[in-house]
């Protein structure tokens, strides 16, 4: 039987709140009861907001919750040569174009056809296509900023049939089930820019692949994603690992919980005198 292998992967970017300890103790309780392996993977890539301290504050609060991890964690930021070196295969195979138009650009240009653009999880489902060779040497020259967007249209004749094969594996709690994978819905994503050699969807594929993960476990607003990772898997022919989306935590408001509150994280709860105990009694799990 395949070992079993999956990761808790949070940014630190702000204290770990009760919704990513949920998180947290379900990807660790699906790892004990495999009997398989539990990783932690520090994803930050935004070197702005990411801190050392918050990272180091990840660390505090899962061992505070009595989880414990496979060292050494990887850390994105150690190995930017390494999503260069995938975008590189990208363009390589002609699947990625440089995009100069800024957020504005794009819409206002959505704005004049609103008609023929979706919407996408991650905003407005833009396509686009490659400039000529002169327009696009003219604006490097000028060191105009730019991203690198996957382009939907070269992967399908990359693919060929293929394409409209892929599907991912979704674990429920009624069993699995093949979901078609439908990587339109986000048009063509921005996979690198200028300034940053990856993305969230390029450096997270990548390190999934990398560190054998067979099934990832994360919260239900990344559900969508994986039609775009599963993408990314064919292209690169990563192995394709099994997923399963978690319900998210709300507060009292019917909001998704968020780093800006401050009184649900997990420091502050400590701080006020909680035991671990009592936090996983609360999310749900038995301290056993």
């Amino acid at each position: 039987m395949k070992e079993f292998v999956t990761r808790f992967a949070p940014s630190p970017t702000g204290r770990l709140h009760l919704g990513h300890a949920f998180s947290a103790l379900t990807v660790y309780r699906a790892a004990q009861e495999a009997n398989g392996r539990f990783l932690l993977r520090m994803e930050d890539i935004d070197q702005t907001r990411c801190k050392p301290e918050f990272e180091n504050a990840i660390y505090e609060d899962l061992s505070w919750l009595g989880l414990d991890w496979e060292t050494p964690v990887r850390r994105q930021s150690d190995h930017f040569d390494d999503y260069v070196s995938a975008l590189e295969i990208l363009r390589g195979k002609n699947l990625v174009y440089r995009c100069f138009k800024t957020r504005k650009d794009i819409a206002d240009e959505i704005e004049r056809a609103p008609h023929l653009t979706a919407q996408g999880p991650e905003g407005p489902a833009y396509f686009g296509a490659p400039l000529s060779t002169d327009e696009e040497r003219a604006l490097l020259d000028k060191g105009a900023p730019y991203a690198w967007r996957l382009s939907i249209a070269a992967a399908k004749g990359y693919l060929g049939g293929a394409y409209e094969d892929l599907f991912f594996t979704e674990e429920t709690p009624e069993g699995e089930r093949r979901v078609k994978a439908d990587p339109s819905l986000f048009g063509d994503v921005v996979i690198a820019r200028k300034d940053s050699g990856t993305s969230y969807h390029l450096a997270s594929v990548h390190d999934d692949a990398l560190q054998g993960v067979t099934h990832v476990i994360r919260g239900e607003d990344l559900y969508h994603a994986a039609h775009l990772h599963r993408l990314l898997q064919a292209i690169f022919d990563y192995a394709a690992p099994v997923y399963r989306h978690h319900r998210l935590l709300m507060d009292a408001s019917g909001r998704r919980l968020a780093k800006r509150d401050k009184a649900a994280t997990l420091t502050a709860l400590r701080e006020s005198g909680a035991e671990a105990c009592d936090v996983m009694a609360r999310l749900g799990f038995s301290d056993a």
